[in-house]
C-alpha cells in the first residue's frame, strides 16, 4: 500500500494530462502479459503481432529489459507532461534531456530490483542494462531511438482513438469535481485508490509513504495502465498517478466504416461514417485522421451534423471535441437494425 500525503496547497494544484509516452511505456507491460493476462487489450495485441516484424529485434529486446511485467519502471522513462496535452515528440525530448547520472542510478536500481527481474531471461537483461550503464550518456540515445520506433508502430496508428477516450475521461473527472468536490473525484479514480484525511492510498505489492510537499498532484488517465495504477513520486516533479480511463471496454470495438445504405442516402456516405465514428469525443484533427480526410473538409461535415442535432461539441483546453448526441445514437442504432442495412 502506498500512502501519498496531500496538503491543501497540493489540492489547489491538482491537474490532469494525457501522455502518449506513458501509453507507449505501459503498452510494453500489456505485451509482456500477452493474450492471457490482458484480455481487454487482446485486439491491440493481435494487431501489434502483425506489425512487430517491422521493428528491430534489438530495439524490442531493449524495451522489454527496461519495462518489466511487474515492479519498478525507471522514472526517466515517464517524465510528467508539462501541459494537459503534449505530443510524443515533446515527451521524448524530455527523456533525451534526462541527466545521465540519474538515468544510470535508475537503471542500476532496475537491474537489482527483485520483482522487476523475476522471470526467465535475466542474464540477457542484465547484459543489456550493464551495456547502457557503461556508456557516457547511460544509453539514452539507443533508448530514445527504440522508443520512437516502437511508438510509431505500436501506438501512433491508434493514438487518435486512445486520446479521445482519455479526454472523455478527463471531462468526466472534472464533472465529478464540480458535482461532488475533491473527495468524489479522487475516490472514483480506480478501485485500488481511496482518498481520506488528505491521504491517497493506492494498493500495491509494497508498503510506502510519500509527500506531495507542495508540488501538487498530476493525474494521468492511461488506457494501457489497466488493470493497475502506476505511481510516480520522484522529486522534483509533481507526484503522478496513472489510472485506467472510464469506458475502456469501448476502445477496441470495431466500428464499420460504412453504415446502412438508408442512412448514407440521407446523410451522405461520409457523414454517416463520421456519425458512426464519434462514439467517443474527438477533435476535428483526430476525426480527420480517423477518416483520412483533411481537417477543413471534415469541419464542414461536423458543423452540418451538429446543426442537425446529431452531434454536440464542447471545448477542452484549446480543442473543440465533438461526439454523438442521444438523437445521433438512436438514429445510428435504428439504421443499423434495418434488414437491408
Amino acid at each position: 500500500m502506498i500512502h501519498l500525503h496531500i496538503t491543501a496547497a497540493d489540492l489547489a494544484s491538482v491537474r490532469f494530462a494525457t501522455s502518449p509516452l506513458m501509453e507507449t511505456i505501459a503498452s510494453l507491460r500489456t505485451l509482456a502479459a500477452g493474450r492471457q493476462g490482458r484480455h481487454l487489450h487482446r485486439p491491440w495485441v493481435d494487431r501489434f503481432a502483425e506489425r512487430a516484424g517491422r521493428l528491430r529485434k534489438r530495439d524490442l529486446d531493449l524495451l522489454r529489459a527496461l519495462v518489466r511485467p511487474q515492479g519498478y519502471i525507471p522514472d526517466f522513462l515517464v517524465p510528467p507532461p508539462a501541459r494537459r496535452s503534449s505530443t510524443f515528440a515533446d515527451a521524448l525530448a524530455q527523456v533525451t534531456d534526462a541527466d545521465p547520472e540519474i538515468v544510470a542510478q535508475e537503471l542500476a536500481h532496475l537491474a537489482a530490483h527483485r520483482v522487476a527481474q523475476h522471470g526467465p531471461g535475466g542474464e540477457g537483461r542484465q547484459a543489456l542494462l550493464q551495456g547502457l550503464l557503461h556508456r557516457p550518456d547511460a544509453g539514452i540515445s539507443p533508448i530514445t531511438e527504440a522508443l520512437e520506433a516502437y511508438h510509431r508502430i505500436a501506438i501512433a496508428p491508434d493514438w487518435p482513438r486512445i486520446d479521445a477516450l482519455l479526454n472523455h475521461d478527463i471531462a468526466y473527472r472534472l464533472d465529478a469535481l464540480a458535482d461532488g468536490g475533491v473527495d468524489r473525484m479522487m475516490n472514483g479514480l480506480h478501485p485500488s485508490v481511496t482518498f481520506a484525511d488528505q491521504t491517497l492510498k493506492i494498493v500495491k505489492y509494497y508498503e510506502g509513504h510519500a509527500d506531495c510537499g507542495g508540488r501538487g498532484l498530476l493525474l494521468v488517465p492511461c488506457a494501457f495502465a489497466w488493470p493497475d495504477v502506476l505511481v510516480r513520486t520522484a522529486q522534483p516533479a509533481s507526484p503522478s498517478i496513472s489510472y485506467s480511463p472510464r469506458g475502456l471496454g469501448r476502445l477496441w470495438e470495431k466500428h464499420p466504416k460504412q453504415t446502412g445504405p438508408a442512412l448514407a442516402d440521407v446523410l451522405g456516405q461520409t457523414r454517416a461514417a463520421l456519425l458512426a465514428q464519434l462514439d467517443l469525443p474527438m477533435s476535428t484533427s483526430q476525426a480527420a485522421t480517423q477518416m483520412a480526410l483533411s481537417a477543413p473538409t471534415l469541419s464542414v461535415h461536423l458543423q452540418a451534423l451538429r446543426a442537425a442535432g446529431l452531434l454536440t461539441s464542447r471545448r477542452a483546453g484549446r480543442q473543440v471535441l465533438y461526439s454523438r448526441t442521444e438523437l445521433g445514437d438512436r438514429l445510428l442504432s435504428e439504421a443499423n437494425r434495418q434488414p437491408n442495412a
